[in-house]
């Protein structure tokens, strides 16, 4: 049994359509990023970075229990444990894992940025802005490119690095991008969402996602709490 602690964010969803893709039992806890479960102890103890997502696979390599957190890690042990959406050869894993780390390395960051100056920053900067929404749409350019030719992100077969990188890409509009502007990727977008894997995992814990409206969870998620020494 896999215990995963997550909450309704890209991240989280990475990992909860990699769940239900993989048919393997588990069990969704919710954190609430926004009253700082986070920061609990119980938590840290599995996510020592105080960030969601992490799991706990009772069944580990070695038949002991293992936690994960980091959801790029998550989604390779995953794959690693059913044998699937890595590649079969060592050219299609490496390729997989390449765009993978293209994915955690820039996708997320930049578009996170992109998020965070134009819709929760306290005050309107011009320059945070237009760097991080021209850098969003630098990647979405990167990212057509690729699809432009081959029908995933890392060739002909749906992997982990599609799983990973198509929850950040369903706020395009929030990031100042116009899907149409990319086709290549707008036809990849639209047939990922139709998979029934991806259509409950982006749907899992939406219920319980507070706005970031409030001071106190802006404190929580951006200002002295988040940086405390822990």
């Amino acid at each position: 049994m896999i215990d995963a602690y997550s909450t309704a964010t890209p991240n989280g969803h990475k990992i909860h359509i990699m769940l239900e893709e993989c048919g393997l039992p588990y069990r969704l806890h919710h954190i609430n990023i926004s009253a700082g479960d986070q920061f609990k102890p119980e938590f840290l103890k599995i996510s020592p970075n105080n960030k969601i997502p992490a799991i706990v696979d009772s069944d580990g390599p070695d038949g002991k229990p293992m936690s994960l957190f980091e959801s790029g890690a998550i989604l390779i042990y995953l794959a690693s444990k059913v044998n699937k959406f890595l590649g079969e050869t060592d050219r299609e894993k490496f390729t997989t894992l390449q765009w993978l780390m293209f994915q955690m390395g820039g996708v997320g960051p930049m578009l996170g940025q992109a998020h965070h100056f134009r819709l929760y920053a306290p005050e309107q900067i011009d320059y945070a802005v237009n760097r991080y929404t021209n850098e969003a749409k630098r990647l979405y350019g990167v990212i057509d490119r690729r699809l432009a030719e081959s029908a995933y992100l890392a060739g002909d077969t749906y992997t982990i690095a599609d799983i990973a990188t198509f929850p950040w890409l369903r706020s395009w509009e929030k990031q100042g991008v116009t899907l149409s502007d990319y086709p290549h990727l707008e036809r990849w977008f639209h047939e990922i969402a139709e998979r029934p894997a991806v259509k409950k995992g982006t749907s899992m814990l939406v219920s319980e996602r507070q706005p970031i409206a409030d001071a106190k969870s802006k404190e929580i998620l951006f200002g002295a709490t988040q940086y405390a020494r822990r």
